[in-house]
């Protein structure tokens, strides 16, 4: 019991420090690629624009392979010209994904349409479904009220946060092998079942925000980091993580956990480093492995 004092200090104390993500996130958009040296006197001058570029939008001749349409209040989404492999269609007022607007550039590795009005009754059934090579899908901070597909296996990176999906049925992420990460917080999510069976890939689960009263079923192996806060979960299988060893990062702060809804195994993983059980109904401790670095509990009714 000494060390798990320890533990529970250590968490009350690093509180101040307590990031959203134990470390950085990807970089989200290719704004920061590096422009080339400036011209000497004498040279070229640099290529012009390309002329299938959109008039909406702007094609860098020193990124030819990507479109930004960005913050331009777009109602629309415009041609997209063969070569690209970046778009950029953020913070316009889009409400649809009409079929077919992809089709022309099979080639795309990253679609960015996030901020906008998409519904999921105005959204292509197979928009995404030919682009083999998509590896970045960024449809969050939208209207969507079901999950988009079916989608290309080749994604790595999928982002529905702050959308109001209620439910993920089991087929939704189907063929996905190669997900890593996936951003489904701040919806409306009731049930999860067992889509995430098949996600052999996937590193990052972020499902906090939701009205979730059950942890999902089958955990992917590979998982790392795993994000339940601000649920209404109200119990953790015995053995809940063994399918995980090499999870790292469990947050269900803000649930509604009890002693009794957690079994004696629950959190006996050696892998897990951090453990936030903060903001629930435990009246006394959990065992967990010795393993564990940081163990957060305030908020709960631990005497």
């Amino acid at each position: 019991m000494q060390w798990a004092s320890v533990l529970l200090l250590a968490g009350l104390c690093s509180l101040s420090e307590y990031e959203p993500y134990p470390y950085e996130p990807y970089e989200p958009y290719p704004y920061g690629v590096e422009e080339g040296p400036a011209y000497a006197y004498g040279s070229p001058p640099p290529p012009p624009e390309p002329r299938d570029c959109p008039q909406e939008c702007d094609c860098p001749p020193n990124f030819p392979t990507a479109m930004y349409c960005d913050n331009r209040n777009l109602k629309y989404l415009p041609f997209v010209p063969s070569r690209m492999k970046y778009v950029y269609f953020q913070n316009n007022q889009i409400s649809s994904i009409q079929e077919g607007v992809f089709d022309n550039a099979t080639g795309l590795l990253w679609i960015a349409l996030h901020g906008n009005q998409i519904t999921s009754d105005r959204v292509g059934r197979k928009v995404f479904s030919k682009l083999r090579h998509l590896e970045r899908l960024y449809l969050d901070h939208n209207n969507l009220t079901r999950m988009p597909g079916p989608l290309p296996r080749s994604l790595r990176e999928l982002h529905l946060d702050h959308n109001q999906i209620a439910r993920v049925p089991n087929n939704a992420l189907e063929g996905l092998e190669n997900l890593t990460a996936l951003y489904l917080q701040h919806n409306e999510i009731q049930e999860v079942g067992s889509a995430l069976r098949g996600l052999r890939s996937l590193i990052l689960l972020d499902l906090s925000y939701n009205h979730l009263r059950r942890v999902p079923d089958g955990l992917p192996s590979a998982l790392e980091q795993l994000y339940l806060e601000h649920n209404n979960v109200y119990s953790v299988p015995d053995s809940y993580f063994r399918g995980s060893p090499k999870l790292l990062y469990v947050r269900l702060s803000h649930n509604s956990l009890t002693n009794n809804g957690l079994a004696s195994n629950t959190f006996n993983s050696s892998s897990i480093l951090e453990l936030d059980l903060s903001y629930n109904q435990l009246q006394k401790i959990p065992p967990v492995n010795t393993n564990l670095e940081n163990l957060y509990l305030q908020g709960n009714r631990i005497n």
